[in-house]
């Protein structure tokens, strides 16, 4: 163990046996200086203290002096009485501070007892522990206001568990003040109790054992009992004080000393009030000029300076300001910085503000992190900051999400109601309020507390709001993930990259493609929902064909054709046979006949009584599969299969799109139907 660790264990110990033990006088004496000094450097420290945090050991550390301060009372009495004898120390404030007289030195004592225990340590204790309650109840608000500020990027997760651990700091502090200020009251009340007991036992003892006469044993030891008394209570109102200041500081950039003269003394017309007022009373009360005078001056003139300083600053602060300004208005981001947008914004109506707050039980704000982890992992791309709000022009239950400021979905949602879809049949049994489940369209019932058994027994899908929000926000993120990927967006990846792969990116970029080549390759992938989190191998197969093409679209077909077991794996399941719907013949030629080629690349030029047939051809092959219960899936050849993608975007852009050489060998395709012409 460290030296001072020995040091802190030997003086607690120390203490204990004090009590036991008796001292010699000339170490009680040094003792009872040390207690004085000790209690005074607490003082110092709790004023120059810039927030209660800083001075956490407080606490404890009141303990352990009132607990010395009760020890060294322990081994006064045993002094006094046993020897008729207190010290230098017990003398000195028995007769030089209290002058001798035992009735002013009883007053004295009698006053600082009140004014410790009455004023300071009542007003202490509740103090303490109001600050107690209050922070216990802030605590969930901070925690929150911190989780905001960590899910919009402002913090990030290391400051933030820097502040978690400051509030939890906190309330821990005021809990242990609130408990602490006991130790104070408690302290009080034991020095009374000793006072008493050191003069009754004093006078008896004297005349018993010590053969005094009734006045010389009630004269020596009330002085001795008053010397110990004051000597044990100055220290005792220099730890109570310390006490008040720290249950009552609030966080400040300095100590007491700059904040009562920063504070006090910032309005110069007040001290201009003060010094008159104090003036009018020497002149019109016999108190008279001569006392007064110098106070009235000293007042005048610090207004004076203090009005004088206070011109000078707000010049400077006017001139900076108006500096400033032109700078703004010269500066062209004066403007562009009203024209940022947000990426992602969730708005909901006041009905819904329980969702995110944290004091309400809502953790939206924890959901949040956790879709934009998954769509980390399934997407392969960083989503950005969601910017969450409130909008009173809502309805009070409503919500909307917006993609780069434009409004791309919207739900309504009954807090206290549960979302019950149908397995495919409805139960006459389960009541609710209709309603389309915002994700995907399902037609769905909200269903109260009692109802939510009786629809869980019935095969229904019963999900609470929360769920069914982030549930649609997750899949609004998916759906549009493709927006959310822009250059900025394609360099982070791509220098994350390049931490592992230098030689990869750098030969890509930029020597066969540009940044904005790469980002549209992403962009296409993320469109048809596949996921561009193996980068490295996206960016292998376009390293590999780009010396032979700087089309787009036909690259992103090569990184699709490297990503084949990872698309096999998205649309067959293990063990079972990909079922699809394959292009026919006829339906082949006549996309293959109608591509046209252009500078810009190559693009399907398809007249509309041809799309129409194909899109009812189409329309029929899919319900008939959704009607099976199973996931439409076209099939196509690798020559037409963007084309293909390209008819289908408008109509059905949720029916995946596949060609052959996206397929793995070893899959079991299965055709259940036919588009052909």
């Amino acid at each position: 163990m460290r030296f001072k660790e020995l040091g802190v264990i030997f003086f607690v110990i120390s203490i204990v046996v004090m009590m036991v033990i008796p001292l010699p006088t000339a170490l009680l004496d040094l003792l009872l200086i040390l207690n004085v000094s000790l209690s005074l450097t607490i003082l110092l420290v709790s004023m120059n203290t810039k927030e209660a945090l800083d001075f956490s050991i407080f606490p404890t550390l009141l303990l352990v002096t009132t607990l010395f301060r009760l020890a060294l009372n322990v081994s006064t009495t045993r002094n006094i009485l046993s020897h008729a004898e207190g010290g230098k120390v017990i003398e000195a404030f028995g007769s030089f501070v209290v002058g001798g007289n035992q009735v002013v030195g009883f007053v004295v004592f009698l006053i600082l007892v009140i004014i410790q225990f009455i004023v300071i340590t009542k007003g202490s204790e509740r103090v303490a522990e109001v600050a107690a309650r209050f922070t216990l109840d802030a605590m969930p608000g901070k925690q929150m206001s911190i989780d905001a500020d960590l899910n919009a990027g402002m913090i990030n997760e290391q400051e933030a568990r820097s502040r978690r651990q400051k509030i939890e700091r906190e309330a821990d502090f005021y809990g242990a003040m609130d408990g602490a200020s006991k130790f104070v009251k408690g302290d009080a009340i034991a020095g009374i109790i000793i006072f008493v007991i050191n003069i009754i036992g004093g006078f008896i003892i004297g005349m018993l054992i010590h053969d005094m006469s009734f006045s010389e044993a009630l004269s020596k030891f009330t002085h001795m009992s008053i010397g110990d008394a004051l000597v044990s209570q100055i220290p005792a109102l220099l730890i109570s004080t310390a006490t008040g200041i720290i249950v009552t500081r609030a966080n400040s950039e300095g100590g007491l000393g700059q904040d009562i003269t920063e504070q006090i003394f910032s309005s110069p017309r007040l001290l201009y009030i003060v010094a008159g007022a104090i003036t009018l009373l020497g002149l019109f009360t016999p108190i008279s000029l001569l006392p007064v005078a110098p106070i009235a001056a000293i007042l005048a003139f610090a207004g004076w300076k203090m009005s004088k300083k206070q011109k000078t600053k707000m010049a400077e602060t006017a001139f900076h300001e108006e500096e400033q300004q032109i700078e703004e208005v010269r500066s062209p981001e004066s403007v562009v910085n009203l024209l940022q947008v947000d990426p992602i914004e969730f708005e909901f109506g006041y009905g819904l503000i329980p969702l995110a707050d944290v004091k309400q039980g809502g953790d939206l704000l924890d959901r949040v992190i956790m879709i934009r982890r998954q769509c980390a992992l399934e997407l392969g791309i960083v989503v950005p900051v969601i910017r969450i709000r409130d909008n009173i022009q809502l309805r009070p239950n409503e919500y909307v999400i917006k993609i780069k400021g434009n409004q791309v979905a919207k739900g309504e949602i009954l807090l206290d109601h549960y979302l019950a879809m149908s397995p495919g049949f409805d139960d006459d049994n389960v009541i609710g309020i209709p309603t389309t489940e915002p994700a995907f369209g399902l037609p769905a019932l909200w269903v109260t507390e009692e109802h939510k058994e009786i629809a869980e027994l019935s095969s229904y899908t019963v999900v609470d709001p929360p769920s069914v929000v982030a549930t649609h926000l997750t899949e609004i993120i998916k759906r549009h993930a493709h927006e959310l990927l822009g250059r900025q967006e394609t360099r982070a990846l791509i220098d994350n990259i390049r931490e592992t792969m230098p030689v990869l990116v750098d030969e890509l970029i930029p020597g066969l493609l540009s940044i904005g080549d790469v980002q549209k390759v992403l962009q296409k992938l993320l469109k048809e929902k596949i996921s561009i989190r193996n980068l490295s191998m996206i960016l292998e197969a376009l390293a590999d064909q780009a010396v032979y093409t700087k089309d787009t679209d036909v690259l992103t077909e090569y990184a699709r054709q490297a990503l084949s077991r990872q698309i096999t794996l998205q649309f067959s399941e293990q063990g079972q046979p990909l079922r699809v719907i394959t292009a026919g013949p006829g339906l082949e030629k006549a996309i293959s006949e109608r591509v046209e080629q252009t500078e810009q690349g190559t693009y399907l030029a398809i007249d509309p009584e041809t799309s129409q047939q194909i899109y009812e051809n189409l329309t029929e092959q899919v319900n008939r599969m959704v009607n099976a219960g199973q996931q439409p899936i076209i099939l196509a050849s690798p020559a037409i299969r963007m084309y293909m993608r390209q008819l289908m975007e408008r109509m059905m852009p949720d029916i995946p799109v596949i060609s052959y050489s996206e397929l793995e060998p070893h899959v079991e395709v299965q055709s259940v139907g036919m588009v052909n012409i």
